[in-house]
């Protein structure tokens, strides 16, 4: 059995693949001086006070006191190291640029083709689109009750969505950084899993307008509606069944063709962390991203406060100055809005990650970029904007899990892949995810809530290459309607939480 995983030559430190006990040999000539929980780290090499603990071939941070080989080195051992300055990055553009990608073992999937738009849908879906929280209650019956009488008339539509968030009033709508919260719940609506209908119910007093979010030529009868407008609330109910099931008609005549991988979009995500996130589950999910991006599709990896601390990694895939610097705005504006916050970065991890052995937000960051794979990086862009391009994109949303998601389904996201350590029964209601495992035991104690076990690398049942591959296919497989994801069969759905730095009011 493998006590301990040591990543690169110059890494003093292993990863334990379980709990070690004292005197239990981690490594060759190294024995436990403590009890080790499972995925935390174990000294190598005498570490003297001030010198750096090393782990990805990076520091992570810097001894408080003398560490001898066979120690345990958590969060209380380090004291964090200066932050990647973003000024130096211009001079790391392009210098690991990497042209050789896996073949993907096909480059077609089954998916519901929608006009104008750059992807293909994955699910065919009613999606209503809300304008504040005050119309949620009536809106939330009026899809109870359509889902009833009235989507069992309509067998080629997957589901109804009502986009429920706590924008639209209450906020100071023209300040400067409302343009984030606003795009997104604009471009939430044009995610091709909606199949290009539009549908938004307002009340008729707030901030957040319909021209703020729609096209002016969608501004109708047809695709919008005020409940101050209606003379009690089973009006209300009655026009917007009314008006949703003018959109399920046309939705029904939407069907599968076959589609290229370019018009498939794949979020990429982690969260509930732990030390082998970036052993196991990160780097299978980024073979598998790669596998997309070489048959043409598009991926997105995101959360700018996990991959911050290894931001010097991600500018040397950018092969053009221009992303560069868009990648050093994006990771500046977040610094700033951090900084007013009256925090800084020792925020992340969090006690979970840490349970799991995640030391410092420099050992997370460098296990959260793995699940970008090896890909050049294609453009750089804003949370919740949708790319010019294909390929893989850094997409700069925040780092929690129920705001990541919604910024990436505003992107165009059709199908997520969850990378979990430690488990989360989180999920999308507009999008299938996929839940990849970095442990076999947590695979063991939640085998219907995980879609895909990267443990078995850890145990040498597989190798990255082996899962990258299972995990391509399953996404394949999940975005051509052929299967459900775990979280999908269960229905389980987070709320769509929109990002707003902009002032309350």
């Amino acid at each position: 059995m493998i006590n301990a995983i040591k990543l690169r030559e110059e890494d003093n430190v292993a990863v334990a693949t379980h709990d070690l006990n004292i005197g239990e040999e981690a490594m060759e000539g190294v024995t436990v001086n403590e009890k080790i929980p499972q995925a935390h780290k174990i000294a190598l090499t005498l570490v003297p006070k001030g010198k750096p603990v090393i782990r990805y071939g990076v520091v992570l941070g810097y001894a408080k006191e003398d560490i001898k080989p066979g120690d345990w080195i958590n969060e209380n051992s380090l004291i964090l190291p200066p932050s990647p300055d973003l000024h130096e990055l211009k001079d790391e553009v392009g210098k690991n640029i990497e042209q050789k990608l896996p073949n993907p073992p096909r480059t077609t999937w089954m998916g519901y083709d929608v006009p104008n738009c750059k992807y293909a849908g994955t699910r065919n879906i009613l999606g209503i689109q809300t304008t504040v929280q005050c119309v949620v209650g009536v809106c939330q019956r009026a899809v109870d009750r359509l889902k009833q009488e009235v989507l069992p008339k309509y067998p080629n539509v997957d589901d109804i969505v009502l986009i429920r968030h706590g924008y639209g009033c209450g906020v100071a709508i023209n300040a400067p950084e409302a343009k984030i919260p606003i795009r997104e719940i604009a471009n939430i609506i044009k995610n091709p899993n909606f199949g290009g209908q539009i549908m938004l119910v307002g009340l008729g007093c707030e901030k957040l307008t319909p021209d703020k979010i729609l096209d002016e030529k969608d501004i109708n009868d047809d695709n919008f509606l005020l409940l101050q407008n209606y003379h009690g609330f089973q009006a209300m109910i009655d026009g917007i069944m009314e008006m949703a099931e003018n959109k399920l008609k046309i939705l029904n005549t939407h069907v599968r063709t076959e589609q290229p991988l370019s018009k498939l979009s794949v979020g990429f995500q982690c969260g509930g962390s732990d030390a082998f996130s970036g052993i196991t589950g990160n780097p299978s999910a980024g073979y598998a991203s790669d596998m997309i991006v070489k048959g043409g599709g598009t991926t997105m990896f995101s959360e700018v406060t996990e991959v911050r601390d290894g931001v010097q990694f991600i500018a040397r895939r950018i092969p053009d100055q221009a992303n560069c610097n868009q990648l050093v705005k994006e990771m500046s504006w977040y610094d700033n809005y951090l900084e007013q916050g009256g925090v800084d970065r020792s925020a992340n991890p969090t006690p979970g990650n840490k349970k799991g052995g995640l030391s410092t937000i420099v050992e997370k960051s460098m296990g959260s970029i793995a699940k970008s794979g090896t890909a050049p990086i294609s453009e750089v862009i804003s949370a919740g904007e949708i790319p010019t391009k294909h390929g893989l994109i850094f997409n700069a949303t925040p780092a929690g899990d129920f705001t990541c998601g919604p910024m990436q389904l505003a992107s165009g996201m059709g199908v997520e892949v969850f990378v979990t350590g430690r488990g989360t029964p989180y999920n999308l209601e507009a999008a299938p995810v996929i839940k990849v495992c970095t442990r076999t035991d947590l695979k063991e104690f939640w085998k219907d809530l995980i879609d895909i076990n990267a443990g078995t690398i850890i145990t040498g049942e597989k190798t990255v290459t082996d899962v990258g591959t299972d995990l391509f296919n399953y996404i394949l497989e999940v975005a051509s309607g052929e299967r459900m994801s775990k979280a999908e069969e269960l229905k389980l759905y987070n709320d769509i939480v929109i990002f707003n730095p902009a002032p309350m009011t």
